[in-house]
């Protein structure tokens, strides 16, 4: 798949990135080649083969899922700026 300056130009935009006009073939041929790459990518056959976290064969390490109200208030509080009444107080924003 090829990407041409319009489409590179749109890309840019729309991730709100300032691209010189200059720049855009440079860009447009990068997008190219990350695209050649996934093509390349989605020619391997992956049937069969499980999904991995890490090179080495190891589980994640899994706790209790245990609902709880942190019991940690008055410490997350002491970091505010300005605390009402148990919350974070913040200016009005709104009119």
């Amino acid at each position: 798949m090829s990407i041409d300056e319009g489409t590179a130009r749109r890309v840019a935009k729309l991730a709100r990135i300032k691209v010189e006009e200059a720049a855009l073939p440079a860009l447009a041929a990068e997008f190219s080649a990350i695209l050649g790459f996934i093509e390349q990518l989605n020619e391997v056959d992956v049937d069969g083969i499980e999904p991995m976290t890490s090179v080495t064969p190891m589980r994640l390490k899994r706790r209790e899922d245990v609902v709880t109200d942190g019991n940690q208030q008055a410490a997350i509080l002491s970091n505010a700026p300005d605390a009402r009444e148990g919350f974070f107080a913040v200016p009005k924003v709104v009119e």
